[in-house]
């Protein structure tokens, strides 16, 4: 997962906004073969918990809840491509569509904050207003 503070930011669909969001963070999604559950509740406690916002003295002192924030979460499948070979990259890690669609939803519904979604398996236009930049890379898988 590619979590990356914003000061807006919006998804579409076909040139019709699905969801968006003020201040908070944008989560990219993605699910792998070996991702579970508790993977999915893992990474939502982490996004919502994460200090990545500024207190009043300008150090990241504040989590997404603590500063009203809300989420914006678009599932990513590429975030498991491998380009270490030609030029192509390779989704063979990623996971299947049922099995993505059912831990990106667990995601989406254990974050305690407000949360719009993108629309899975679509193609999708993000705009965002980045801030700082701050972004940050999470991964976990149970299966190891």
């Amino acid at each position: 997962m590619v979590l990356q503070r914003v000061r807006r930011a919006a998804v579409s669909v076909d040139g019709e906004v699905v969801g968006a969001i003020g201040l908070g963070l944008v989560a990219l999604v993605g699910v792998g073969h070996r991702s579970t559950d508790d993977d999915a509740r893992w990474l939502a406690d982490k996004t919502v918990g994460l200090r990545l916002f500024a207190d009043d003295a300008g150090h990241m002192n504040r989590s997404v809840a603590e500063v009203g924030g809300g989420v914006l979460a678009i599932s990513q499948f590429t975030l498991y491509g491998d380009a270490s070979r030609g030029r192509r990259p390779s989704f063979v890690a990623a996971a299947e569509p049922a099995h993505g669609r059912r831990l990106y939803e667990r995601y989406c519904d254990a974050l305690t904050v407000p949360t719009s979604r993108g629309v899975f398996g679509a193609t999708m236009a993000i705009e965002m207003l980045a801030d700082g930049p701050v972004t940050l890379a999470l991964r976990r898988e149970s299966g190891g």
